[in-house]
C-alpha cells in the first residue's frame, strides 16, 4: 500500500506545470473540502532542518491551515496550522507545538516564517517583523519518504483527508521552502519584500504545480512597502 501512494503521488505530479509566479496570488475564495494547490517538492535526503516562508490574506477568524506537507508516515509532518486568531501552531511529525502573541492581521497581508533545526530542535516564527520565543520541537527527528505538500487543506490522510472547516479562504502568494533554518537576515530581507535567495526546495519563481477546485490565479495586490 505504501509503494502505491509513493506511486500516486509521483503521478500526480507528471500533471503539474512549472510557472514564474512573481506578482501572483492563488486565491481561496469559499471554504471547500476538495480546493487546494499542490506544489511539487522533491526531497533527496531525510528533511532535518527546514524553512518556510508565505505571505496570507485571509478575514476568517476560524480554524484554518496554511501550509501542510504530508509523508507516507505521517500526515502532519511540517504542517503550519492556525487554530485561532493570534495562534499558530506547528507540527513535526505529528507533534504539536502552539505559538501564541505574534500579530495575526484579519484583511491584511501577514508575512509568515518558521524555522526549525532538528540537531537542538529550535524552532522560530517570524511574522510581519516580530518573531516569536524559540521553542523546542522535533528535536532529533527528520522528515523522510516522499512529501505531498498543499496549500489550503490539511492532510489527515497522504495525499487527503481534507476537512471544509479546516481550509483556508483567502489569498497565498510567495511560498518558499528551505532544507535549512536560514538566518535571520535572509528572514527580514523576504518580509520586507527585499531581494533574498529563494528556496532551494520551493521558489514561487519558478514553482512546479497544480490546482483543484475553486482555486485561482490572480494578480497580487501585497504592498512590499507596507509589510511593518
Amino acid at each position: 500500500m505504501k509503494l502505491l501512494l509513493i506511486f500516486l503521488a509521483l503521478l500526480c505530479a507528471g500533471h503539474a506545470v512549472e510557472q514564474d509566479l512573481s506578482e501572483k496570488v492563488f486565491v481561496f475564495p469559499v471554504s471547500s473540502a476538495n480546493s487546494y494547490v499542490k506544489p511539487i517538492a522533491t526531497l533527496e535526503q531525510p528533511l532535518t532542518a527546514a524553512t518556510m516562508c508565505m505571505r496570507y490574506f485571509s478575514s476568517l477568524t476560524r480554524a484554518q491551515t496554511l501550509f501542510s506537507l504530508a509523508t507516507p508516515a505521517q500526515s502532519n509532518a511540517f504542517l503550519l496550522y492556525k487554530p485561532s486568531v493570534g495562534v499558530y501552531r506547528l507540527h513535526i511529525n505529528g507533534a504539536p507545538l502552539d505559538v501564541p502573541g505574534l500579530p495575526d492581521q484579519t484583511d491584511e497581508w501577514n508575512s509568515v516564517c518558521w524555522t526549525w533545526d532538528s540537531n537542538n530542535g529550535l524552532n522560530t516564527v517570524w511574522v510581519n517583523g516580530k518573531r516569536s520565543g524559540r521553542k523546542i520541537l522535533g528535536a532529533k527527528a527528520s522528515i523522510t519518504g516522499v512529501p505531498i505538500i498543499i496549500l489550503g487543506q490539511d492532510q489527515d490522510s497522504y495525499g487527503g483527508g481534507y476537512d471544509q472547516a479546516q481550509s483556508f479562504v483567502g489569498d497565498i502568494t510567495d511560498v518558499h521552502l528551505w532544507n535549512s533554518a536560514i538566518s535571520p537576515c535572509e528572514i527580514k530581507l523576504y518580509i520586507e519584500g527585499s531581494a533574498f535567495t529563494p528556496g532551494n526546495l520551493l521558489n514561487w519563481k519558478n514553482l512546479r504545480y497544480s490546482t483543484t477546485g475553486s482555486v485561482y490565479e490572480e494578480q497580487s495586490d501585497f504592498d512590499k512597502l507596507a509589510c511593518f
